[in-house]
Formats: structure tokens, C-alpha cells, sequence
């Protein structure tokens, strides 16, 4: 029997790549009883404020992102007048960080009130996936930051300027107070999501900047060794380097759904093939919506006259507890008795994509 009804009760739209109409029906006489039973559970799951709980927390998390976004905002404006007056190539990336520092946080305080806004029209997912594309943004503009700044670094590794140390070491000893208050305010939002992640990657190289920064005038002001300047703004730079990369990366494999981080499909496959009664799982597809969200979608043939139902209820809660995955639309077929035997050719479906997994049954 095919358990297309089922996701619908659970709210959720199939993803991509979600089969429908595999294989004949073998009758739906159990639909109404198992509709209305998980419609009743979710109603009141619902009604209890336990459901699959997808909204954006925006009022637990902008507080600590706004009270960031200002004072990031406040010292930006006083380390470029002391940047310019020093003539530090370190405070002035530093101050060019803090500006990406602040359109982070406020890139991500906007996503957070997009995404929030409940599924409708052809959004069936709503628009959380805004929350990657901050993400993104972050990190593009991070590896941007790194080319300009190895550039300039270079340039004034060749050609270094008078540098003012004293004055820089004191504005990057203050710049580290600023920026760890800053941190330690965005830890306190929901740091699963690539969004706030970003932002916080932003604010955390900013700070290994700030040291590196602090530690180059403090060379420069004991030494007159102005060159140490320059080396900092790279050291930054590949700090810089380091977090974008790793939020393009991970956003990345979000738009191309490819599977969450640390879950293996072959592994999946093979243990919900493992299920009792199920003769074959294919058309499997594991993907992100958006961080922490994570959704399956499955073509599972069962054995004639097994229960398809109590097959569908044991892989799901095999694929929650194992593996936190909540969100699953699983097809349910009785297998065609030619597929149970040995040595029979052709596929139940016209056109599986993925391995197959055999089940033991």
C-alpha cells in the first residue's frame, strides 16, 4: 500500500526527488483509519506546542545579535579615524572587517525574520533556505576580504609605511575586549543555524585579528620593525581565508542537497533495508533544507501480506532515534511476487535513481 497520505499528515511537502506511483497499489482500505489517527496525533502534538518545531526562534536570537551589531557598529566608526591616524594597514583591515562584522549581522537579523514566514504558494518549505543564502553571502564575502588584504599585505611587505605602534596597540588590546563581548553575545543565539554560524565566523576571525593586530604594534612600537605590521594583515587574511571557506563549503552543500554532514545514505539505506519485512529500499534521498533540518525521502517494498503501516512506523522511528531524522516521506509498496525471485530481471520502478538495498527478507 502506498503511504503517500501519511507525509501529508505530518506537514510536510516530499523533497527532491520524492517518487510517487511506483509499482501497483495493493489496496488502500487502511488510509482513513491511519489518516485520522497521525492527523489526530499531529493535531495535537500541534496543540501542545510539540511539533516538529521549525520556526526560526527570531525573538530568542536578535536580541543578542542586535546588542552585537551596535557595538561592533560604535567601535568600527573609532578604529578608522585611528587606523588613518596611525597609518596601520592592520587597523584599517581590521575596520574593513568589522564593516563585513556588522552587514554579516545584519544580513543575518533580516534572514531571520524572512525565514520565519510560514510556508504558502509555491514556497512549500516557506523561506528558510534565506538563512543558507546569508550564510553564503558571509562567506563569498569573507574570501573576497582575503584577496584584497593579501594584496595590500604584500605590497607593504615590499614598501612598508611609517606605523604608529603605540597607537595601534592600544586600539587592537581594545578591539579584543569589544570583539569577545561580541562573540560571547552571538554564542548565546542558536549557533546550529549557518546564518548566525556566519555571522559568529565574522565576529571570531575579527578577534584573532585584533590580537594579531595588537601583537604587530606592539612589535612596531619596541622594535620600529614596521614590516610586522603587514604580517598581521595577512595572518588575518588567512583567518579570513579559513571561515569563508568553510561557510561557502557547507552552504554549498546545502543547494546541492547533498546529505547532511556525518550521515552516510549507503549506511541509511542498508539499515532501513534492514527493517523486518522489507524486501528493498531505493529512490533514496537524504538532504538539508536549512540548518538542522534535515529530511529523507524513501521507496520502501515490503513483503506480500506483511503490515505496511507497522513497517513504515519502525523505519521511521529507526531513522529518529539513529539518526534525528524527523522529517520523512516513505512510499510503501508490497513487493510484486517477481521481485522475490532469485535471479529475476528488471527493476520494480521504470527509473530508480540510487543503489538499490536489498532487504534480508
Amino acid at each position: 500500500m502506498t503511504d503517500q497520505r501519511a507525509a501529508r499528515g505530518r506537514g510536510h511537502a516530499p523533497g527532491p526527488g520524492a517518487e510517487r506511483g511506483h509499482g501497483p497499489g495493493d489496496g488502500h482500505d487502511h488510509d482513513t483509519a491511519h489518516d485520522h489517527d497521525h492527523d489526530t496525533a499531529h493535531d495535537l502534538d500541534t496543540a501542545h506546542g510539540h511539533g516538529h518545531g521549525h520556526a526560526v526562534r527570531s525573538d530568542a536570537d536578535r536580541r543578542p545579535l542586535v546588542g552585537a551589531l551596535l557595538l561592533i557598529l560604535g567601535f568600527m566608526a573609532a578604529e578608522v579615524v585611528t587606523g588613518l591616524l596611525a597609518g596601520s594597514l592592520a587597523l584599517l583591515s581590521d575596520a574593513g572587517h568589522m564593516l563585513t562584522d556588522a552587514a554579516a549581522i545584519g544580513l543575518a537579523l533580516v534572514a531571520m525574520r524572512i525565514a520565519a514566514r510560514p510556508a504558502k504558494g509555491g514556497f512549500t518549505y516557506g523561506l528558510k533556505r534565506v538563512e543558507i543564502i546569508s550564510a553564503q553571502i558571509n562567506g563569498i564575502t569573507l574570501l573576497l576580504l582575503t584577496v584584497f588584504f593579501v594584496a595590500e599585505g604584500v605590497h607593504r611587505l615590499v614598501s612598508p609605511p611609517v606605523v604608529e605602534g603605540a597607537l595601534v596597540t592600544v586600539t587592537g588590546l581594545v578591539g579584543i575586549v569589544v570583539n569577545v563581548i561580541a562573540a560571547w553575545l552571538i554564542s548565546k543565539a542558536n549557533r546550529s543555524s549557518l546564518n548566525v554560524e556566519g555571522a559568529f565566523q565574522h565576529i571570531l576571525s575579527d578577534l584573532y585579528a585584533f590580537i594579531a593586530t595588537a601583537a604587530a604594534g606592539l612589535v612596531v612600537w619596541l622594535t620600529g620593525w614596521a614590516r610586522a605590521d603587514a604580517i598581521a594583515a595577512l595572518v588575518v587574511a588567512a583567518l579570513m581565508a579559513k571561515a569563508g571557506w568553510g561557510l561557502v563549503r557547507d552552504s554549498g552543500r546545502v543547494f546541492l542537497e547533498a546529505a547532511p554532514t556525518g550521515m552516510a545514505p549507503d549506511e541509511i539505506g542498508a539499515r532501513m533495508a534492514a527493517t523486518e519485512h522489507v524486501v528493498e529500499v531505493h529512490d533514496l534521498h537524504i538532504w538539508t533544507v536549512t540548518s538542522g533540518y534535515a529530511a529523507l525521502s524513501a521507496h520502501v517494498l515490503v513483503a506480500p501480506g506483511s503490515d505496511c503501516h507497522a513497517v513504515r512506523q519502525a523505519t521511521e522511528a529507526m531513522l529518529h532515534d539513529t539518526y534525528g531524522i524527523e522529517h520523512t516521506t516513505l512510499q510503501v509498496d508490497h513487493a510484486s511476487p517477481k521481485l522475490l525471485i532469485i535471479g529475476e530481471e528488471g527493476p520494480h520502478c521504470r527509473d530508480p535513481h540510487g543503489p538499490s538495498h536489498p532487504g534480508a527478507t
